[in-house]
């Protein structure tokens, strides 16, 4: 929890946590990790995608290696909790097994990923994507607010954009993935348990959308020969959140909205705004957004309000890896809770790593399912209940990967992905 603590203070705003992407908070924290990363018996050092990597060698050397880790970056005035948990966690997992003398028969590499959030660049998952291996170059073009690209960010930073293709793991020295995470919702907290495991994590698709009508003066323009753009925007809101709770499975937002040159006495002329749907469905998730669409060109159609919608983002669905989501039961079993399995609606570096490897999370509950905010709160007891979970699946998955495997790479993946 002080380590959590001292992470909080590596940011760029005093009084408030924020640590983006490739700035001096992000290369600050990254030290401190590093520092600790040492202290647990691994080598650490940044990669090419300014990720903090620690690792702690097989019994013997050359074995293939299970990956552990979150991230580092944070939203604006963030919680101390998200993503720093999950690096923290599996330093002090590994610290446990170096303080005892314990090497097993794979390598452990903790991964503190530099840009989950992807609030600097608008580009989220680019340090788990650069080691998956998915990262598209293209986005080291893309600039943050002072029209900075990513790629002169890198060499600011010190690394090489170069480099980033040497970030990407081959799939055959990899065994798994494993993200401890705080939950960001309120469910272990309402059911009164402190750890949960995640057996899906929901697809998402944005999309920014700007209406436009026709400006005019608040008062000399009738009501019933109004164009207003913002009319049309709460009542496309209303509908969204309408077609969502009609539908099991399915959550819709809209997270952002902006009346273009607003002013109290001229009605609204042009409006943007956001529509972000979730959920593990990706069937559900794709239906529901055509009727979203269609009922908002319905709406625009009969308001006279002309609309244009841009796809920002979508992802399908992540599904867990049965086995390692029943290891981490077996786990949480083992220390007298009530397994609870959980659909994670937060995107996670995860969903990213899954194109690499078989993936696994474990939730932590977090006071009122707060998240993304300062009031983001987590005990040390669950804490300590998150650390001790992990490190018997750590020992428990050796002992497997020592029965069935022999070391062996290749059939331990096979087995993995059954």
């Amino acid at each position: 929890m002080d380590r959590l603590d001292r992470l909080a203070r590596c940011s760029e705003e005093d009084g408030a946590l924020t640590r983006l992407f490739l700035t001096a908070a992000h290369e600050e924290a990254g030290a401190l990790v590093m520092s600790w990363m040492r202290e647990a018996g691994m080598t650490a050092d940044f990669d090419a995608a300014g990720n903090v990597v620690g690792r702690y060698e097989a019994a013997v050397p050359g074995r293939p290696t299970l990956l552990l880790g979150s991230h580092l970056d944070s939203v604006r005035d963030a919680g101390r909790y998200d993503g720093a948990f999950g690096v923290v966690a599996a330093i002090a997992c590994v610290a446990a097994l170096h303080d005892a003398g314990t090497r097993l028969p794979f390598a452990i590499e903790v991964l503190a990923f530099g840009d989950e959030e992807g609030v600097r660049f608008q580009s989220t998952l680019v340090g788990s994507r650069a080691v998956a291996g998915t990262l598209d170059p293209a986005v080291l073009e893309s600039r943050d607010a002072e029209g900075i690209t990513m790629a002169a960010a890198l060499g600011r930073f010190g690394l090489d954009p170069a480099a980033l293709p040497a970030v990407a793991r081959r799939p055959e020295a990899v065994i798994a993935y494993v993200e401890p995470h705080i939950e960001q919702g309120p469910v272990l907290e309402a059911e009164g348990l402190p750890v949960g495991v995640v057996d899906a994590i929901a697809g998402a698709s944005r999309y920014a959308v700007t209406l436009t009508g026709q400006g005019g003066h608040a008062g000399t323009v009738p009501m019933t020969m109004r164009r207003d753009a913002l009319a049309a925007a709460a009542e496309a809101v209303l509908a969204i959140e309408g077609r969502c709770r009609a539908e099991d499975g399915v959550v819709g937002t809209v997270g952002t909205l902006e009346v273009v040159s607003g002013a109290a006495n001229v009605i609204p002329g042009a409006v943007r705004f956001s529509i972000d749907l979730r959920s593990r469905d990706d069937g559900l998730r794709r239906r529901t957004a055509e009727a979203v669409l269609a009922e908002l060109a319905d709406i625009c159609a009969r308001r006279d309000i002309r609309v244009a919608v841009t796809p920002t983002h979508d992802a399908d669905a992540t599904v867990c890896d049965a086995r390692l989501t029943a290891r981490l039961e077996q786990a949480i079993a083992a220390h007298g809770l009530t397994p609870r399995r959980l659909t994670s609606g937060a995107g996670h570096d995860a969903m990213a790593m899954a194109a690499l490897t078989p993936v696994a999370m474990l939730f932590l509950r977090c006071r009122g399912g707060v998240s993304h905010h300062p009031d983001e709160a987590i005990t040390a007891e669950d804490a300590e209940m998150g650390v001790r979970v992990l490190l018997a699946f750590l020992h428990d998955f050796a002992e497997d990967w020592r029965a069935e495997d022999g070391g062996a790479p290749a059939p331990a993946r096979e087995k993995l992905g059954s």
